[in-house]
C-alpha cells in the first residue's frame, strides 16, 4: 500500500499544473497506454472490484512541495517543467479509492494519502534512464509504490519489481516470461497480435491459469461469435429436424 502523502492546506496559494504540454512517443504507446487501463478494468471488472482508479500520462502531485515547484517552474516559463515536475507515470494502479470521482490530476492529499500501488513505464529512448533511476527511487522512496513494472518496447523487455523494504527487488519470471502482480491478482506479460488494426508486441495481462485477460472489445467480438456460432448450429438442427420430419 501506498505512503501516506502531506497533508493539504485549503484553498492553495497557487493553481496545479494539469499538463505538461508533452506528445506521447509513439503510435505503440498511443495504443498500449488505454490498452493497459482497459485490461486493468476488465481483471477488477472479472473479480467483482469496483474499488480502484486507473490513470495514466497525468500529474501525479506527493506533496505540496512538489505542488509548489510544479507551479514555480511553469511560471518561470519553463516548458517543459524540470523533472520535479514530470507527467507521472505512464499507466498506474491504485485500490482502495472513489472509483467515481473525476480526476485530472491524481493529489494524494485528496485521496486520503494514497498514491499508485501498481506502476507500469513504457520506455523509450528519451525516458528509459530517468525511469530506470530517478523515477524508480522516487517510486520506492516516496510513493513506497508495491510493484513497478518497465517495458522497452525496441529491445522487447519486460521486467518486474516488487518493493522490499525501501528498495526495489525483481520478480521472478514463470516459464512464459510473465511477472505476477500480488496487487493485480494476474500476470503481465508480451503478447504477439493485433491491436486496433496494429501488429505488434503487446503489454498484456493474463490470468492465472495463464489464459490471456481479454480486452473489453476482445471479449465483445468473441461473445459475438459465439452467438453467431449458436445461431448456426440451431439452424442446422433445425434443418435436420425438417428433413428427418419430411423423410
Amino acid at each position: 500500500m501506498s505512503q501516506p502523502a502531506v497533508a493539504a492546506l485549503a484553498p492553495l496559494p497557487f493553481e496545479l499544473v494539469l499538463d505538461d504540454g508533452e506528445p506521447l512517443e509513439t503510435e505503440w504507446h498511443t495504443l498500449e497506454y488505454p490498452l493497459l487501463r482497459r485490461l486493468f478494468r476488465q481483471v477488477m471488472a472479472e473479480q467483482g472490484r469496483t474499488d480502484f482508479y486507473t490513470g495514466g500520462n497525468m500529474f501525479v502531485y506527493y506533496s505540496l512541495e512538489q505542488a509548489w515547484e510544479v507551479a514555480q517552474e511553469v511560471a518561470q516559463g519553463l516548458e517543459p517543467p524540470e523533472q520535479k515536475a514530470f507527467r507521472g507515470p505512464d499507466v498506474f494502479w491504485v485500490g482502495g479509492v472513489d472509483p467515481d470521482r473525476e480526476r485530472k490530476v491524481w493529489i494524494a492529499w485528496e485521496e486520503d494519502g494514497r498514491l499508485p500501488d501498481v506502476i507500469v513505464e513504457l520506455l523509450s529512448p528519451s525516458t528509459k534512464r530517468k525511469d530506470r533511476t530517478e523515477k524508480r527511487d522516487l517510486y520506492a522512496r516516496v510513493f513506497r509504490t508495491a510493484e513497478y513494472f518497465l517495458h522497452d518496447p525496441d529491445e522487447v523487455r519486460l521486467e518486474g519489481l516488487r518493493l522490499a523494504g525501501r528498495t526495489y527487488q525483481p520478480i521472478p519470471p514463470d516459464e512464459h516470461g510473465r511477472f505476477w502482480s500480488e496487487q493485480l491478482g494476474a500476470s503481465l506479460g508480451l503478447w504477439h497480435g493485433v491491436v486496433d488494426g496494429r501488429k505488434g508486441d503487446w503489454v498484456r495481462l493474463f490470468h492465472a491459469d495463464g489464459s490471456l485477460v481479454p480486452a473489453p472489445e476482445e471479449q465483445a467480438e468473441a461473445e459475438r461469435r459465439r452467438a453467431e456460432a449458436a445461431e448456426a448450429e440451431i439452424a442446422r438442427l433445425r434443418t435436420l429436424l425438417d428433413e428427418r420430419s419430411r423423410g
